[in-house]
């Protein structure tokens, strides 16, 4: 004997129906956003996730690092700023990863080579009452990261690594002895 009544069975299978339906318009719309993704940006930028180094320092070479930005800078603002200099592709505000807050610096990319000489030129100039630091964006070199730097807690020494504390490898292992109850030991 089944549990569910006819009209109750129908009514499953008319909601199921419509969850399929949902699902299938979601699959379209997902392959709809995949295409525009794929299709790249506009005006030939590039996702730095897929240029190639010499594609990533020539990039670099048309780009600019701000400092002292104030936090409640917005990129439009930054844009409007520098816009003097040339054409701006794109601007970059770093926000720390665990709260999202502005780090207080920026990158500026130009369209092209001559606006970050002209950019340089607005060193300590002021932008929302700070004076900002302007300097050419360096190019980072593979190879050259700070976290490759090994094990960390070994203060120069491979004995604290394994165990062994510093006292005991420059003197010899001495065991220290617990003192008996109501025994005084001045060291």
């Amino acid at each position: 004997m089944s549990q569910f009544r006819p009209i109750e069975l129908e009514a499953i299978k008319a909601r199921v129906r419509e969850m399929e339906e949902e699902a299938e318009k979601l699959k379209q719309l997902q392959s709809e956003v995949d295409k525009q993704m794929n299709m790249g940006s506009p005006a030939g930028i590039t996702s730095p996730l897929n240029m190639s180094i010499e594609d990533k320092m020539e990039v670099d070479n048309r780009s600019i690092y701000v400092g002292n930005v104030d936090y409640g800078a917005t990129a439009e603002e930054l844009e409007q700023h520098f816009h003097g200099c040339g054409s701006v592709n794109r601007v970059t505000i770093l926000c720390n990863k665990f709260d999202g807050h502005p780090k207080g610096f920026a990158y500026i990319e130009f369209a092209d080579r001559d606006s970050v000489q002209t950019a340089m030129a607005m060193d300590e100039s002021m932008f929302r009452g700070r004076q900002i630091k302007v300097m050419p964006k360096r190019t980072n070199r593979p190879g050259m990261s700070m976290t490759n730097r090994g094990p960390r807690g070994t203060r120069g020494y491979r004995g604290v690594a394994r165990g062994i504390s510093r006292g005991s490898a420059y003197f010899g292992y001495r065991p220290m002895r617990r003192p008996r109850r109501g025994y005084y030991m001045p060291y």
